[in-house]
């Protein structure tokens, strides 16, 4: 059985109260309490200080109450197979007196907490200026990340200090990251760009960082490593003109698949529910979010023209998209779907999908449930298909019959070189050339060529 005792190591003024605990004959654990004592005070019959002052009398309680609090979690922990060590007891003892030390601001963790509990007045840089407060899928991002830190500070049995990032730290905790923990290169490259982030803005703080952390490299999976999935024009088609009324059919399927349709409802009306928001979602180019979120409020009509104007969640920009396919148009002004979970329009869109053909095998990635990572292999099309693929579909499709500079008002994107980045594209020169001429030809084709009279200069 454990013994736990506290014990002084020093004849001094403010001596520092220590605990020892003793799990076995062959590991012992001592660690600071973080309480100090006069050892004219102490008690070394009790192993407590003695009651004589109300200093002491405190003192005296929160050693009880620490002893209680370790005896539980060394219970709780030994029962789990956690790692019992040095670093392991000073965590529970901050963890009893809540001595997460927020005052201490070179700590990593600590700012990324600074961050997140002041999102809301953050400055955030946009393309015309600023705007005050960070989106929810950024808060969520720092959340993340900070409960990976804390997961690495386990590992590594120590608090981050921002001295501390240095060259040979990035890459420890870059091989961490994808070798322990087994994450995508982009989720990897991803962490460490919000690691330099918090470290430029640490730095802005006044708060002591080094000049590498300033200048970390991310990274993010090359043109060959990444597979992106799209419905094409034709599959597109397949979809808008695919029958589910046929109530025994979908009876069939649901019996034949019900991995696939697990806890959800295969009718006609919730089938035709999902391949509306299929046909708007690769006719609009917005993000799963922002479509779903869309109302009949959202609709603006313009003398002919319909318009569908939003504000993208994540940049905040103000989208105006003008409503051209006429089966969209048939949708938004006769059969407006009804809002749908995320993860249930994920769920009916690989069933809707499936149902209409589009099973051909593509090499791609998807989530092992067992192991929660993603995985490389050949899986039929629609197991692959989300609502992140409308958006890819809208700019994949029209990508080079559209000039890009239109595009990426409607996607949101800032940059071509991002668009191309996004659909696994690289600029073709020749090929804008060639839309230029296009479209110089379509302005100049009804243009009659016009006769000029030239003077000679003679009076002939």
């Amino acid at each position: 059985m454990a013994k736990i005792k506290f014990l002084l190591q020093s004849k001094s003024e403010n001596a520092q109260i220590y605990i020892r605990v003793s799990i076995s004959q062959f590991v012992s654990l001592k660690k600071k309490t973080g309480f100090t004592i006069n050892p004219k005070d102490w008690s070394t019959t009790t192993d407590r200080p003695k009651q004589n002052n109300p200093e002491n009398k405190n003192t005296h309680t929160n050693l009880n109450k620490l002893e209680t609090f370790i005896f539980d979690q060394l219970n709780k922990d030994l029962a789990n197979g956690t790692l019992i060590d040095s670093y392991w007891l000073e965590t529970q003892i901050n963890d009893c007196f809540g001595r997460v030390i927020k005052t201490d601001t070179g700590l990593l963790i600590n700012h990324i907490q600074h961050i997140i509990d002041n999102a809301n007045t953050r400055k955030v840089k946009t393309n015309g200026g600023f705007k005050i407060g960070l989106s929810a899928s950024t808060i969520k991002n720092y959340t993340l990340f900070k409960n990976i830190v804390s997961e690495y500070q386990t590992t590594i049995k120590k608090q981050i200090q921002f001295i501390e990032i240095t060259k040979p730290f990035v890459d420890k905790f870059t091989n961490w990251l994808i070798n322990t923990k087994k994450y995508s290169t982009n989720y990897s490259g991803k962490q460490l760009e919000i690691l330099k982030t918090v470290c430029i803005d640490a730095d802005k703080n006044e708060i002591p960082v080094t000049p590498y952390s300033k200048t970390i490299e991310h990274f993010r999976e090359s043109d060959n490593e990444r597979f992106i999935q799209t419905l094409s024009f034709e599959e597109l088609e397949q979809i808008k003109n695919a029958d589910f009324t046929d109530v025994e059919k979908l009876k069939e399927f649901k019996k034949e698949n019900p991995e696939l349709t697990k806890n959800i409802s295969i009718t006609p009306e919730t089938l035709n529910n999902a391949r509306n928001w299929i046909l708007i979602g690769c006719e609009i180019g917005q993000r799963g979010g922002d479509l779903l979120n869309i109302t009949e409020k959202n609709i603006r009509n313009k003398g002919k023209s319909i318009y569908l104007d939003l504000i993208q969640q994540k940049t905040n920009k103000n989208i105006t998209i003008s409503i051209n396919a006429p089966h969209v148009i048939d949708i938004i002004e006769n059969h407006f779907p009804k809002k749908t979970q995320h993860q249930k329009l994920n769920n009916f869109i690989k069933i809707v999908c499936k149902l209409t053909g589009i099973d051909t095998l593509v090499k791609g990635t998807k989530l092992n449930t067992k192991t929660n990572r993603k995985e490389l292999g050949m899986f039929p099309k629609y197991d692959l298909m989300a609502s992140h693929c409308f958006r890819r579909s809208f700019a994949t499709n029209y990508y080079k019959k559209i000039p890009t500079a239109i595009l990426i008002t409607i996607t949101g994107h800032s940059k071509e070189s991002l668009f191309l980045t996004y659909i696994n594209k690289r600029e073709d020169k020749d090929s804008n050339a060639d839309l230029y001429r296009h479209f110089y030809e379509d302005l100049h084709k009804n243009k009659q060529p016009q006769l000029k009279v030239i003077k000679n200069g003679t009076n002939d």
